[in-house]
C-alpha cells in the first residue's frame, strides 16, 4: 500500500489562493469611486444581460469580479438577506456592514473547504450614508478578508495599473462627470498604449444621496455615460 501524497497546508492554502487569483485576473476591472453626492461604480462589461454592479437594499450597492455564476449566487443571497432583515426588524437595520460579514463568512468558509475548489470571485459592498463621510465601502476578497475602502478602489484584471492611475488623480470633491471620466480613463490604462473605452462596453451606476426615492441606486445610460466622457 503506498502512503498518500501530502500537501502541508500552507503550501494547500497558497495554491488555492494562486488558483482564485489567476481567475479573478481574467476578467476587467471594477472601479468603485467616492464623488461628490455619492458613490460611483464603472466597470468594462458590454454585456447588456450579465451584470457586474447591482443593487442589493435601498442605500447599498453591489459590484463584483470574476466567475459570474458563483458571484450571482452571491448576489442573490445578499438580495434575499437584506429583505428578510428589513422585513423582520427595520429597513435601517440592512447595513452594508452586515452584509460584508455575511460575504466574508461564506467566501472564507468555502476557501478553507477542501471539499470544493475557492471561489473565484471578489467584491465590493457599498452603503451610501446622508453624507459624505457616512459611506462604506467594503473590498472582499476570494478568501473572506475584508478591507474598508477610502475614496476609490479597483479589483479584477490588471488592477495594479489602473489603481495607480487613480491614485495620482484622484482628489476629494470630484463631480459625477469628472469622477465618471477619471475612472474611464483609468479602466482604459490596463494596457500600453492605454485604451479608448466605449460608453457602449461600460456598465456604470451609481449611490446618488440627492435622489429623493428611498432608493438610491441608479444605473447610467449609454447617452449619460457618453456626454460625462466628452466634457
Amino acid at each position: 500500500m503506498t502512503a498518500p501524497f501530502y500537501v502541508s497546508p500552507e503550501q494547500l492554502m497558497k495554491d488555492r489562493a494562486d488558483f482564485a487569483r489567476k481567475g479573478i485576473a481574467r476578467g476587467r476591472s471594477v472601479v468603485v469611486m467616492q464623488y461628490v453626492d455619492g458613490i460611483l461604480f464603472v466597470a468594462e462589461n458590454p454585456s447588456r444581460a450579465l451584470h457586474k454592479i447591482s443593487e442589493i437594499y435601498d442605500r447599498i450597492g453591489f459590484a463584483a469580479v470574476g466567475r459570474y455564476n458563483e458571484f450571482e449566487n452571491l448576489r442573490i443571497a445578499g438580495v434575499r438577506l437584506a429583505d428578510l432583515r428589513g422585513y423582520s426588524y427595520d429597513r435601517r437595520d440592512v447595513t452594508g456592514r452586515g452584509l460584508a460579514n455575511a460575504y466574508a463568512q461564506t467566501l472564507g468558509t468555502i476557501f478553507s473547504s477542501g471539499g470544493e475548489k475557492p471561489w473565484e470571485v471578489e467584491l465590493f459592498v457599498a452603503e451610501l450614508g446622508d453624507e459624505a463621510r457616512g459611506d462604506q465601502i467594503y473590498r472582499l476578497m476570494y478568501d473572506g478578508s475584508v478591507a474598508d475602502i477610502q475614496g476609490h478602489a479597483v479589483m479584477g484584471g490588471q488592477s495594479e495599473q489602473v489603481d495607480a492611475h487613480l491614485t495620482e488623480h484622484h482628489r476629494d470633491g470630484l463631480s459625477l462627470d469628472e469622477a465618471l471620466a477619471l475612472a474611464v480613463r483609468a479602466l482604459g490604462q490596463d494596457a500600453s498604449p492605454a485604451r479608448t473605452i466605449a460608453a457602449a462596453d461600460l456598465e456604470v451606476a451609481t449611490l446618488d444621496r440627492t435622489r429623493s426615492q428611498p432608493r438610491k441606486f441608479k444605473r447610467l445610460g449609454d447617452d449619460v455615460v457618453n456626454a460625462a466622457l466628452q466634457t
